[in-house]
């Protein structure tokens, strides 16, 4: 057991015993089974009360309460949390008013706190019980899928951003490196955590974590012992890769790494889906940037090998589009062929197809963005908001089944370039602008007349 894990448990240990005796002292015994009018009671009671061991009690048993729950008790005690813990409006009202009266920042700091929801301090005393970070964790989880259809929830998954915000910001994220001694727990959440390229059992992540030319790391909040937050999957090169299959062979040839240039970022996996829209990835790639550079000083390009998980859909919806600048008639017709079974398997001329399908991959990442204006793929907003520059597309990079049905097989290289990664941030963060290659750019430039003159008749497509 490493010394965070050691620390961890003493004091989550010492936290249960000041909440076992806490609940001595208020004489709480649990109920069986709980009820969401009983667990609201006593979060009213957290909300209300002063005491600090009784406080760790009451969480502590809300806590245990939740978990006993059935999935849709439990959206029914979050949605009434949300409504039953709201701000005051009428204070607020009149904080508001005498803010107005007398703008200055005494009344600014008290219309502040009375703004302030209390379902954030219920959820700041909730986190006090032993294990209450990770519960809370797994609580916005439960909430996640539920918020399109409830207004409440929303407002309530607003808080659970502010604060696990200021809980797992950089200053607590410990890196460590994965490989093959690490504690096999850990390992095993690795496998299932995986989001991108599932791991195959227990031979294929020792083929990610063993050899000298791969690398992964992850970080970790102290709070959550041996769960990882996120992790990446480092491949060490001699150039930069344009297919994921050759990378993840079983058969294929180590690299030393001292003849390595490039380091590729192939797998970026979020961990804890209820620390969705709490970033962690561009700290966790600029540190093992610097983690690589320190070991292996020759290594010159970092790179990802990406998905484009919205290109297909984003195709779908301009080839239906009979007014689309993007897509001429003729290329509509190619782009139907994709719709066929087992496509990628039957083209005859993949050289034509390509001159048909990159050409529209550019304009996707460079011109197309949703109705707020933003770029549409989502693995592109991440990438090009750390700083990265678009720099290949590659057709035919991933044949798995997953990613022909998301982006027809594309994948893409992202560049870190350490000497441009701030000018790159600055000019995406502030001006939407898409930073890409000379190459990708040219193909962007394409006309929709061009395309079609290069698209595949249905005859490259066997029937």
């Amino acid at each position: 057991m490493t010394e965070a894990s050691t620390n961890v448990t003493f004091f989550s240990g010492l936290l249960q015993t000041v909440a076992d005796r806490g609940r001595a002292l208020v004489g709480y015994r649990r109920a069986a089974p709980p009820s969401v009018a009983g667990l609201l009671g006593l979060a009213q009671k957290l909300v209300a009360g002063r005491g600090e061991a009784s406080a760790m009690a009451l969480a502590a048993s809300i806590l245990v309460g939740y978990g006993a729950l059935a999935p849709p008790q439990r959206l029914e005690f979050l949605t009434g949390a949300a409504k039953r813990f709201g701000p005051d409006l009428d204070a607020l009202a009149a904080a508001a008013q005498a803010f107005l009266a007398n703008p200055d920042e005494g009344e600014a700091a008290k219309l502040m706190k009375t703004a302030e929801p209390r379902r954030q301090e219920l959820l700041r005393r909730l986190n006090h019980a032993p294990g209450g970070t990770l519960a809370l964790v797994r609580m916005r989880e439960d909430m996640i899928g539920a918020l399109s259809d409830s207004p409440a929830l929303t407002a309530l998954d607003a808080d659970f951003v502010h604060l696990f915000t200021s809980w797992f910001n950089r200053g607590f994220l410990v890196l460590r490196r994965i490989d093959w001694t690490t504690p096999a727990n850990i390992l095993e959440k690795i496998i299932r955590y995986e989001a991108v390229h599932a791991i195959q059992g227990w031979d294929d992540l020792r083929r990610r974590l063993e050899p000298p030319d791969r690398r992964l790391y992850a970080f970790f909040h102290p709070a959550l012992g041996d769960e990882p937050l996120i992790f990446v999957e480092v491949a060490l090169t001699d150039a930069i890769p344009a297919a994921i299959a050759p990378l993840l062979a079983p058969d294929r040839a180590e690299l030393a790494p001292k003849s390595a240039t490039t380091a590729v970022f192939y797998s970026i996996s979020n961990a804890q889906r209820g620390l969705a829209r709490v970033s962690f990835g561009n700290f966790l790639i600029k540190q093992v940037v610097e983690e690589l550079k320190r070991e292996w000083p020759r290594l010159t390009n970092f790179v990802t090998l990406s998905p484009v998980p919205g290109f297909a859909a984003w195709l779908r919806r301009e080839a239906a589009d009979k007014n689309s600048p993007a897509i001429s008639a003729q290329a509509r017709r190619a782009l139907a062929l994709l719709e066929k079974p087992n496509w990628s398997a039957k083209i005859a001329a993949k050289d034509a197809f390509e001159r048909t399908l990159v050409p529209l991959a550019a304009h996707y990442f460079l011109h197309a963005r949703t109705a707020s204006g933003r770029v549409v793929d989502p693995v592109a907003r991440f990438h090009l908001g750390n700083g990265a520059r678009l720099e290949r597309l590659n057709p035919f990079g991933d044949l798995s089944e997953a990613a022909l049905r998301q982006s027809h097989g594309l994948m893409v290289n992202y560049l870190y370039d350490l000497d441009h990664i701030e000018e790159n941030h600055e000019a995406f963060a502030n001006k939407n602008e898409v930073v890409a290659s000379s190459a990708v750019r040219k193909l962007a430039r394409i006309k929709p007349r061009e395309i079609a003159e290069a698209a595949p008749e249905s005859g490259g497509v066997e029937s």
